[in-house]
Protein backbone atom coordinates (compact mmCIF):
# COMPACT_ATOMS: atom_id res chain seq x y z
CA UNK A 1 0.00 0.00 0.00
CA UNK A 2 2.92 2.43 0.99
CA UNK A 3 4.32 2.24 -2.55
CA UNK A 4 1.15 2.59 -4.62
CA UNK A 5 0.15 5.79 -2.06
CA UNK A 6 3.92 6.80 -3.01
CA UNK A 7 3.70 6.61 -6.74
CA UNK A 8 0.16 8.72 -6.39
CA UNK A 9 1.74 11.19 -4.24
CA UNK A 10 4.56 12.00 -6.54
CA UNK A 11 2.27 12.09 -9.68
CA UNK A 12 0.19 14.99 -7.64
CA UNK A 13 3.33 16.81 -6.95
CA UNK A 14 4.11 16.78 -10.25
CA UNK A 15 1.04 17.68 -12.00
CA UNK A 16 0.06 20.95 -9.16
CA UNK A 17 -0.41 23.77 -11.64
CA UNK A 18 -1.14 27.84 -11.62
CA UNK A 19 -0.88 28.96 -8.03
CA UNK A 20 -1.01 32.79 -6.76
CA UNK A 21 0.69 34.50 -4.18
CA UNK A 22 -0.80 35.41 -0.68
CA UNK A 23 -0.42 38.95 0.59
CA UNK A 24 1.41 39.59 3.64
CA UNK A 25 -1.39 41.08 5.66
CA UNK A 26 -4.28 38.93 4.92
CA UNK A 27 -2.93 35.71 4.90
CA UNK A 28 -4.81 34.48 1.77
CA UNK A 29 -4.07 33.80 -1.48
CA UNK A 30 -3.74 36.16 -4.19
CA UNK A 31 -2.47 37.02 -7.78
CA UNK A 32 1.15 39.06 -8.65
CA UNK A 33 1.63 39.25 -11.90
CA UNK A 34 4.85 40.05 -11.52
CA UNK A 35 6.12 36.90 -10.45
CA UNK A 36 4.96 35.28 -13.32
CA UNK A 37 1.59 33.29 -11.60
CA UNK A 38 3.53 31.81 -8.54
CA UNK A 39 1.24 31.25 -5.45
CA UNK A 40 2.03 31.51 -2.25
CA UNK A 41 -0.03 29.30 -0.15
CA UNK A 42 -0.02 29.79 3.68
CA UNK A 43 0.16 27.28 6.29
CA UNK A 44 -0.77 28.35 10.14
CA UNK A 45 0.38 25.82 13.11
CA UNK A 46 1.66 25.51 16.04
CA UNK A 47 5.17 24.39 17.73
CA UNK A 48 7.08 21.76 14.66
CA UNK A 49 4.70 19.61 12.15
CA UNK A 50 7.95 18.64 10.51
CA UNK A 51 7.00 21.41 7.37
CA UNK A 52 10.56 22.58 6.57
CA UNK A 53 11.92 20.37 4.49
CA UNK A 54 8.52 18.96 3.04
CA UNK A 55 8.04 22.64 1.84
CA UNK A 56 11.42 22.58 0.14
CA UNK A 57 10.61 19.18 -1.87
CA UNK A 58 7.09 20.40 -2.50
CA UNK A 59 8.31 24.04 -4.09
CA UNK A 60 11.04 21.65 -5.99
CA UNK A 61 8.34 19.88 -7.67
CA UNK A 62 6.13 22.15 -8.09
CA UNK A 63 7.72 25.37 -9.29
CA UNK A 64 4.93 27.50 -9.55
CA UNK A 65 3.89 27.27 -5.97
CA UNK A 66 5.56 29.06 -2.81
CA UNK A 67 4.77 27.58 0.95
CA UNK A 68 4.49 30.38 3.58
CA UNK A 69 4.84 28.68 7.12
CA UNK A 70 3.39 30.65 9.97
CA UNK A 71 4.41 28.89 13.29
CA UNK A 72 2.75 30.54 16.28
CA UNK A 73 1.25 29.59 19.67
CA UNK A 74 -1.31 26.87 20.56
CA UNK A 75 -4.19 29.00 21.84
CA UNK A 76 -3.61 32.61 19.77
CA UNK A 77 -3.97 30.47 16.59
CA UNK A 78 -6.31 28.90 16.87
CA UNK A 79 -8.10 32.14 18.40
CA UNK A 80 -6.94 33.74 15.06
CA UNK A 81 -8.68 31.18 12.79
CA UNK A 82 -12.23 31.88 14.85
CA UNK A 83 -11.82 35.68 14.39
CA UNK A 84 -10.79 35.07 10.55
CA UNK A 85 -13.77 32.94 10.11
CA UNK A 86 -16.50 35.23 11.41
CA UNK A 87 -15.05 38.08 9.59
CA UNK A 88 -14.98 36.16 6.59
CA UNK A 89 -11.40 36.72 5.61
CA UNK A 90 -7.75 36.34 6.20
CA UNK A 91 -7.32 32.97 7.47
CA UNK A 92 -4.91 31.07 6.02
CA UNK A 93 -4.92 28.40 3.25
CA UNK A 94 -4.82 25.75 4.90
CA UNK A 95 -5.22 26.10 8.90
CA UNK A 96 -4.03 23.20 11.53
CA UNK A 97 -6.91 22.71 14.28
CA UNK A 98 -6.04 20.60 17.49
CA UNK A 99 -8.13 17.93 18.50
CA UNK A 100 -9.03 19.83 21.68
CA UNK A 101 -10.72 22.64 19.24
CA UNK A 102 -12.36 20.18 16.66
CA UNK A 103 -15.47 19.99 17.83
CA UNK A 104 -15.78 23.70 17.88
CA UNK A 105 -14.81 24.19 14.05
CA UNK A 106 -16.83 21.18 12.76
CA UNK A 107 -19.72 23.05 14.24
CA UNK A 108 -18.55 25.45 11.82
CA UNK A 109 -18.30 23.11 8.72
CA UNK A 110 -19.92 25.75 6.48
CA UNK A 111 -16.77 28.02 6.95
CA UNK A 112 -14.44 24.74 5.52
CA UNK A 113 -14.30 23.12 2.31
CA UNK A 114 -15.74 20.06 2.30
CA UNK A 115 -13.01 17.69 1.96
CA UNK A 116 -15.51 14.39 0.95
CA UNK A 117 -16.24 17.16 -2.56
CA UNK A 118 -12.82 16.71 -3.36
CA UNK A 119 -12.03 13.17 -2.97
CA UNK A 120 -11.22 12.76 0.59
CA UNK A 121 -13.90 9.94 1.31
CA UNK A 122 -11.25 7.09 0.28
CA UNK A 123 -9.30 8.32 3.00
CA UNK A 124 -11.79 6.94 6.05
CA UNK A 125 -10.41 3.63 5.62
CA UNK A 126 -6.60 4.80 6.38
CA UNK A 127 -7.45 6.33 9.75
CA UNK A 128 -7.61 5.25 12.85
CA UNK A 129 -12.12 5.29 13.18
CA UNK A 130 -12.35 7.85 15.63
CA UNK A 131 -9.90 10.26 13.72
CA UNK A 132 -11.68 9.97 10.75
CA UNK A 133 -15.03 10.67 13.36
CA UNK A 134 -13.40 14.10 15.13
CA UNK A 135 -13.76 16.15 12.29
CA UNK A 136 -16.44 14.65 10.76
CA UNK A 137 -20.02 16.58 10.99
CA UNK A 138 -22.48 15.14 13.12
CA UNK A 139 -24.67 14.96 10.04
CA UNK A 140 -21.70 12.86 8.73
CA UNK A 141 -21.89 14.89 5.57
CA UNK A 142 -18.92 17.02 5.72
CA UNK A 143 -15.25 15.95 6.56
CA UNK A 144 -13.75 19.23 7.42
CA UNK A 145 -9.82 17.95 7.72
CA UNK A 146 -7.72 15.16 7.54
CA UNK A 147 -5.56 13.71 10.32
CA UNK A 148 -1.89 14.42 10.61
CA UNK A 149 -0.92 13.04 13.96
CA UNK A 150 -2.03 11.46 17.23
CA UNK A 151 -0.50 12.33 20.59
CA UNK A 152 -0.54 8.93 22.50
CA UNK A 153 1.34 9.41 25.81
CA UNK A 154 4.99 8.97 27.26
CA UNK A 155 7.27 10.49 29.76
CA UNK A 156 10.30 12.62 28.37
CA UNK A 157 13.22 12.79 31.05
CA UNK A 158 17.25 13.43 31.75
CA UNK A 159 19.22 11.02 32.62
CA UNK A 160 22.11 12.73 33.33
CA UNK A 161 19.56 14.83 35.87
CA UNK A 162 18.24 11.97 37.21
CA UNK A 163 21.32 10.55 37.71
CA UNK A 164 23.17 12.99 39.66
CA UNK A 165 19.71 13.07 42.08
CA UNK A 166 20.55 9.17 42.50
CA UNK A 167 17.49 8.16 40.53
CA UNK A 168 17.57 5.29 38.27
CA UNK A 169 18.23 6.08 34.29
CA UNK A 170 17.54 3.24 32.36
CA UNK A 171 13.72 3.25 30.76
CA UNK A 172 12.41 0.38 32.30
CA UNK A 173 13.78 0.86 35.73
CA UNK A 174 12.27 4.93 35.64
CA UNK A 175 8.71 3.46 34.27
CA UNK A 176 8.86 1.13 37.35
CA UNK A 177 9.39 4.17 39.79
CA UNK A 178 5.97 5.76 39.05
CA UNK A 179 2.70 3.03 38.16
CA UNK A 180 0.92 5.30 39.66
CA UNK A 181 0.07 9.54 39.97
CA UNK A 182 0.86 9.49 43.66
CA UNK A 183 4.00 7.44 43.09
CA UNK A 184 5.31 10.32 40.36
CA UNK A 185 4.92 13.10 43.01
CA UNK A 186 6.96 10.89 45.63
CA UNK A 187 9.85 10.65 43.05
CA UNK A 188 9.38 14.40 42.29
CA UNK A 189 9.58 14.93 45.89
CA UNK A 190 12.86 12.49 46.21
CA UNK A 191 14.33 14.74 43.04
CA UNK A 192 13.59 17.48 44.91
CA UNK A 193 15.15 17.12 48.03
CA UNK A 194 18.15 15.80 46.63
CA UNK A 195 18.65 18.43 43.90
CA UNK A 196 16.65 21.85 45.59
CA UNK A 197 15.58 21.96 41.58
CA UNK A 198 12.35 21.53 40.39
CA UNK A 199 10.80 17.93 38.83
CA UNK A 200 8.33 18.85 36.34
CA UNK A 201 8.11 21.92 33.99
CA UNK A 202 4.38 23.55 34.74
CA UNK A 203 1.50 22.60 36.26
CA UNK A 204 -1.08 22.23 32.91
CA UNK A 205 1.56 20.37 31.71
CA UNK A 206 0.49 17.33 34.23
CA UNK A 207 -3.09 18.73 34.06
CA UNK A 208 -3.34 17.47 30.93
CA UNK A 209 -2.10 14.20 30.38
CA UNK A 210 -3.94 12.89 33.76
CA UNK A 211 -6.94 14.72 32.18
CA UNK A 212 -6.58 12.59 28.69
CA UNK A 213 -6.33 9.48 30.88
CA UNK A 214 -10.16 9.64 32.54
CA UNK A 215 -12.88 8.37 31.19
CA UNK A 216 -14.74 11.91 30.84
CA UNK A 217 -12.94 14.74 29.70
CA UNK A 218 -14.66 18.23 29.92
CA UNK A 219 -18.04 17.61 28.79
CA UNK A 220 -19.99 14.36 28.25
CA UNK A 221 -21.66 14.11 24.27
CA UNK A 222 -24.28 15.87 25.40
CA UNK A 223 -22.01 19.30 25.70
CA UNK A 224 -22.91 19.09 29.70
CA UNK A 225 -19.71 20.35 32.06
CA UNK A 226 -18.40 17.48 33.75
CA UNK A 227 -16.16 19.16 36.11
CA UNK A 228 -16.92 16.56 39.33
CA UNK A 229 -15.46 13.95 37.26
CA UNK A 230 -12.27 13.62 34.46
CA UNK A 231 -11.33 17.56 35.36
CA UNK A 232 -11.89 17.10 39.55
CA UNK A 233 -8.82 14.19 39.68
CA UNK A 234 -6.67 16.05 37.25
CA UNK A 235 -7.08 19.22 39.36
CA UNK A 236 -6.36 17.22 42.41
CA UNK A 237 -3.25 15.66 41.39
CA UNK A 238 -2.02 19.24 39.67
CA UNK A 239 -2.35 20.77 42.67
CA UNK A 240 -0.78 18.55 45.04
CA UNK A 241 2.39 18.98 42.45
CA UNK A 242 2.18 22.16 42.73
CA UNK A 243 2.29 22.26 46.76
CA UNK A 244 4.84 20.04 46.81
CA UNK A 245 7.10 22.35 45.18
CA UNK A 246 7.67 19.82 41.83
CA UNK A 247 6.39 22.68 39.27
CA UNK A 248 9.08 25.03 37.49
CA UNK A 249 5.59 27.59 36.87
CA UNK A 250 6.61 28.11 33.07
CA UNK A 251 4.54 28.65 30.29
CA UNK A 252 4.32 26.16 27.28
CA UNK A 253 5.77 27.23 23.89
CA UNK A 254 7.06 30.23 25.50
CA UNK A 255 11.06 31.62 25.85
CA UNK A 256 11.82 30.39 29.66
CA UNK A 257 10.21 26.95 29.04
CA UNK A 258 12.07 26.77 25.71
CA UNK A 259 15.37 27.51 27.92
CA UNK A 260 14.63 24.96 30.44
CA UNK A 261 15.03 21.99 27.97
CA UNK A 262 18.89 23.27 27.87
CA UNK A 263 19.30 25.23 31.46
CA UNK A 264 17.75 21.93 33.32
CA UNK A 265 15.17 23.93 35.21
CA UNK A 266 12.89 20.66 35.02
CA UNK A 267 14.06 16.60 34.70
CA UNK A 268 10.64 15.59 33.15
CA UNK A 269 7.71 15.98 31.27
CA UNK A 270 4.76 14.50 29.80
CA UNK A 271 5.69 13.71 26.28
CA UNK A 272 2.85 12.91 23.81
CA UNK A 273 4.76 11.86 20.25
CA UNK A 274 4.86 14.99 19.03
CA UNK A 275 6.72 16.90 21.94
CA UNK A 276 9.51 14.75 21.11
CA UNK A 277 10.36 17.31 17.67
CA UNK A 278 10.28 20.44 19.88
CA UNK A 279 12.64 19.12 22.24
CA UNK A 280 14.86 18.37 19.94
CA UNK A 281 14.38 21.78 18.21
CA UNK A 282 15.13 23.56 21.28
CA UNK A 283 18.01 22.06 23.34
CA UNK A 284 19.87 20.77 20.31
CA UNK A 285 23.14 20.27 22.33
CA UNK A 286 21.65 17.76 25.26
CA UNK A 287 21.07 15.13 22.41
CA UNK A 288 21.81 11.60 24.45
CA UNK A 289 20.76 13.02 27.63
CA UNK A 290 16.94 12.36 27.14
CA UNK A 291 15.27 9.06 27.26
CA UNK A 292 11.51 8.21 27.55
CA UNK A 293 9.39 6.23 30.04
CA UNK A 294 5.96 4.86 30.58
CA UNK A 295 3.60 7.67 31.50
CA UNK A 296 1.80 6.81 35.07
CA UNK A 297 -1.51 5.34 35.21
CA UNK A 298 -0.75 3.93 31.91
CA UNK A 299 -2.34 4.81 27.97
CA UNK A 300 -4.40 8.38 27.19
CA UNK A 301 -4.20 10.89 24.93
CA UNK A 302 -3.18 14.33 24.61
CA UNK A 303 -3.20 16.57 21.51
CA UNK A 304 -3.44 15.42 18.07
CA UNK A 305 -4.22 17.50 14.49
CA UNK A 306 -5.94 18.01 11.74
CA UNK A 307 -5.26 19.93 8.31
CA UNK A 308 -8.34 22.05 6.93
CA UNK A 309 -9.14 24.44 4.38
CA UNK A 310 -10.77 27.49 5.18
CA UNK A 311 -13.78 28.42 2.14
CA UNK A 312 -12.88 31.51 2.11
CA UNK A 313 -9.83 31.31 0.34
CA UNK A 314 -9.61 31.97 -3.25
CA UNK A 315 -7.08 28.49 -3.96
CA UNK A 316 -8.89 25.92 -2.47
CA UNK A 317 -7.73 23.28 -5.39
CA UNK A 318 -4.72 24.41 -4.89
CA UNK A 319 -4.04 23.72 -1.15
CA UNK A 320 -6.55 20.42 -1.41
CA UNK A 321 -3.47 19.08 -3.93
CA UNK A 322 -0.75 20.24 -0.97
CA UNK A 323 -2.86 18.89 2.09
CA UNK A 324 -3.30 15.60 0.02
CA UNK A 325 0.29 15.54 -0.26
CA UNK A 326 1.21 15.94 3.13
CA UNK A 327 -1.07 13.37 4.58
CA UNK A 328 0.34 10.45 1.76
CA UNK A 329 2.54 7.72 3.92
CA UNK A 330 6.16 9.04 2.26
CA UNK A 331 5.67 12.23 4.66
CA UNK A 332 4.12 11.14 7.45
CA UNK A 333 6.91 8.70 7.67
CA UNK A 334 9.28 11.47 7.15
CA UNK A 335 7.64 13.92 9.82
CA UNK A 336 7.45 10.89 12.43
CA UNK A 337 11.63 10.33 12.30
CA UNK A 338 12.44 13.83 12.14
CA UNK A 339 10.49 15.26 14.40
CA UNK A 340 8.13 12.45 15.97
CA UNK A 341 4.37 12.73 15.04
CA UNK A 342 3.01 9.83 14.82
CA UNK A 343 0.15 9.28 12.02
CA UNK A 344 -3.09 8.77 12.17
CA UNK A 345 -2.85 6.06 9.76
CA UNK A 346 -2.13 2.71 11.40
CA UNK A 347 -1.61 0.44 8.30
CA UNK A 348 2.16 2.79 8.62
CA UNK A 349 2.68 1.28 12.09
CA UNK A 350 3.89 -2.03 10.61
CA UNK A 351 5.98 -0.62 8.07
CA UNK A 352 9.51 -1.00 9.39
CA UNK A 353 10.30 2.80 8.74
CA UNK A 354 8.53 3.05 12.03
CA UNK A 355 7.99 -0.24 13.40
CA UNK A 356 12.14 -0.53 13.81
CA UNK A 357 12.76 3.18 13.87
CA UNK A 358 14.70 3.90 17.63
CA UNK A 359 15.32 7.78 17.87
CA UNK A 360 18.83 8.85 18.61
CA UNK A 361 18.04 12.19 20.20
CA UNK A 362 16.10 10.18 22.79
CA UNK A 363 18.88 7.35 23.63
CA UNK A 364 17.79 5.10 20.70
CA UNK A 365 14.18 5.05 22.50
CA UNK A 366 12.15 2.71 20.37
CA UNK A 367 9.80 4.97 19.56
CA UNK A 368 8.23 2.93 16.87
CA UNK A 369 7.17 0.46 19.26
CA UNK A 370 6.02 2.88 22.32
CA UNK A 371 3.87 5.42 20.60
CA UNK A 372 1.77 2.74 18.29
CA UNK A 373 0.61 0.60 21.22
CA UNK A 374 -0.26 3.98 22.62
CA UNK A 375 -1.99 5.41 19.77
CA UNK A 376 -3.89 1.56 18.64
CA UNK A 377 -5.19 1.22 22.32
CA UNK A 378 -6.88 4.37 22.51
CA UNK A 379 -10.23 5.23 23.27
CA UNK A 380 -10.44 9.22 23.34
CA UNK A 381 -12.82 11.30 25.15
CA UNK A 382 -15.38 13.18 23.60
CA UNK A 383 -14.47 16.62 23.18
CA UNK A 384 -16.82 19.51 23.75
CA UNK A 385 -17.46 22.97 21.03
CA UNK A 386 -16.32 24.66 24.48
CA UNK A 387 -13.29 22.17 25.47
CA UNK A 388 -10.71 24.46 24.19
CA UNK A 389 -11.70 27.74 25.47
CA UNK A 390 -12.82 25.49 29.14
CA UNK A 391 -9.20 24.21 29.15
CA UNK A 392 -7.64 27.64 28.88
CA UNK A 393 -9.72 29.12 31.22
CA UNK A 394 -8.45 25.72 34.10
CA UNK A 395 -4.71 26.24 33.00
CA UNK A 396 -5.31 29.82 34.26
CA UNK A 397 -6.29 29.32 37.50
CA UNK A 398 -3.66 26.46 37.78
CA UNK A 399 -0.97 29.41 36.90
CA UNK A 400 -2.56 31.54 39.50
CA UNK A 401 -1.50 28.61 42.27
CA UNK A 402 1.65 28.41 40.75
CA UNK A 403 2.16 32.31 40.77
CA UNK A 404 1.03 32.25 44.30
CA UNK A 405 -1.92 34.82 43.31
CA UNK A 406 -4.63 31.96 44.28
CA UNK A 407 -4.27 29.79 47.55
CA UNK A 408 -4.67 25.94 46.61
CA UNK A 409 -7.66 25.86 48.95
CA UNK A 410 -9.69 28.68 46.93
CA UNK A 411 -8.46 26.53 43.32
CA UNK A 412 -11.13 24.23 42.71
CA UNK A 413 -13.74 26.44 43.03
CA UNK A 414 -12.49 29.02 41.26
CA UNK A 415 -11.99 26.80 38.32
CA UNK A 416 -15.66 25.29 38.22
CA UNK A 417 -16.42 28.91 38.14
CA UNK A 418 -13.85 29.79 35.29
CA UNK A 419 -15.42 26.66 33.47
CA UNK A 420 -18.61 27.50 33.91
CA UNK A 421 -17.96 31.28 32.41
CA UNK A 422 -16.05 29.45 29.48
CA UNK A 423 -18.80 27.44 28.66
CA UNK A 424 -21.50 30.01 28.23
CA UNK A 425 -19.26 32.42 26.08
Amino acid sequence: MKRSWTHWARAAAAGAVSLLMVAACSGRSTTDDASGGVVTLKINFWGDFGLQELKTRYEAANPNIRIQLNSGEYNAQHEDLQKKLVAGSGAADIAAVDEGFMVQFRGQSDKFVNLLDKGAGSYESKYLPWKWKQSLSADGKTQIGLGTDVGGLAMCYRTDLFKAAGLPTERDQVSALWPTWDKFIEVGQQYTAKTDKKFIDAGTNLFNPILGQQPVGFYNDQEQLQMEQGPKVAFDYTVKAVQAGLSANLVSFQADWDKGFTSGAFAVLACPAWMLGHIKDTAPGTEGKWDIAAVPGGGGNWGGSFLTIPKQGKHVDEAYELLEWLVQPEQQIEIFKKVGNLPSQPALYADPAIAEFKNPFFNDAPVGQIFPKMAQGLTPQYLGRKNGPTRVAVENVIRRVENKTLKPDAAWAEAVKEAEKAGKS
